[in-house]
């Protein structure tokens, strides 16, 4: 699976595309953001991370395969 990463999620990774391999055949969103945070333990610092899932906004309930992609949303800052 593909996961596209913006804003401080790509600084926290390190790069703008994670190649990611489920650890479960079927999964949810919120599971794989779970196992993402497990991982990077820098983004469980964020107030919120959205997902998008195939260019969907994603509530957590949505199953994920291996083909998705996935984009990791940090909250926005500015002014």
């Amino acid at each position: 699976m593909k996961i596209l990463l913006f804003g401080i999620a790509k600084d926290i990774i390190g790069g703008n595309i994670l190649d990611w391999e489920l650890s479960q055949s079927e999964q949810t969103s919120s599971q794989l953001l779970e196992e993402l945070k497990v991982k990077y333990p820098e983004l469980s610092k964020l107030r919120s991370i959205a997902l998008a899932v195939n260019g969907e906004h994603a509530d957590g309930t949505e199953k994920v395969t291996s083909n998705d992609e996935v984009a990791l949303i940090p909250p926005m800052s500015g002014g």
